[in-house]
Formats: C-alpha cells, sequence, structure tokens
C-alpha cells in the first residue's frame, strides 16, 4: 500500500462541476492499493498515518500529528502511485490491485480511519476527479506499506 500525505489548509474534489466532499485544514490522503494487500495492511496504515508527526508546535517543528490538532483528512483513491516508470517513459501500473478487489478494500480504509474520530471525506473511487487542494508548507510524505 502506498499512501501520500499532503498537508493542506483546505481541499475538496469535484466530479463533473459537482463537489463530492471538502475539508478544511488537514491532511489529503492519496491512496493506492497494491497487490497483496489484506485488512492488516490497512489497518497498520491507519496507524501510521494518524501517528504522522506532520504538523508544527509551537516551535515550528513537525511535532503534532494529526490526532493531537484534530484537523481533518480527505482521502482519495489514487491507483498512479504506484506507477513503476523503470522500464521506459510509459508508467506501468502492475503493482497496483484490480479496481474490483481494490474498491472494497479502500472503502475499508476509509472506515478503519473514521474509527480514529478523525472527521474523514473522501473522493469517489473508479471516476474521474478534480481535486483542488491549498497546500500547506508545503509538506508533503509518502508512507509505503513494504519499509
Amino acid at each position: 500500500m502506498k499512501v501520500m500525505l499532503v498537508r493542506v489548509l483546505k481541499g475538496d474534489v469535484l466530479v463533473g462541476n459537482e463537489v463530492v466532499s471538502s475539508i478544511k485544514k488537514g491532511l489529503a490522503v492519496f491512496t493506492c492499493i497494491e497487490k497483496d494487500d489484506d485488512s492488516e495492511t490497512l489497518k497498520a496504515m491507519v496507524e501510521r498515518i494518524i501517528a504522522a508527526r506532520v504538523f508544527e508546535d509551537q516551535d515550528g517543528k513537525l511535532n503534532l500529528s494529526i490526532k493531537e490538532t484534530g484537523d481533518q483528512i480527505l482521502c482519495i483513491p489514487n491507483f498512479t502511485l504506484c506507477a513503476d516508470t523503470k522500464a521506459g517513459n510509459r508508467p506501468s501500473f502492475d503493482k497496483a490491485m484490480r479496481g474490483d478487489f481494490a474498491k472494497p478494500l479502500f472503502e475499508q480504509f476509509v472506515a478503519i480511519l473514521k474509527t480514529t474520530a478523525i472527521i474523514v471525506e473522501t473522493g469517489v473511487f473508479g471516476v474521474y476527479m478534480k481535486v483542488r487542494l491549498e497546500f500547506d508548507g508545503p509538506v508533503n510524505i509518502m508512507l509505503d506499506s513494504r519499509l
């Protein structure tokens, strides 16, 4: 599983011209489910996300997690995080789980995130989305379940 944490001042997701979800300050969490990911992978990644110290404390150091700030999460399915570009200019997405298998795992991942008492909004799995973010910092952190 690969996750890109993007610290944002606000963010929203549009399908067509309709806003389907939005958050205020917090994290945009771009999420790719990979082949061989399972429920245990999802639970471990949720723990890493809510414990990641990516927000500044009073001294300006990245010392606070989202569970400490009370900010929100915008979780966006994004299979392109699994892009492999080693063999030429066209990326391969062979490491990403097929959509029909990945969708229920993404939904389970979101459900686990919501058990943390953090407000969680989501993009829409399997459709073209426009994602509007106001980056904060910018602070972008890549998490990989295999590392």
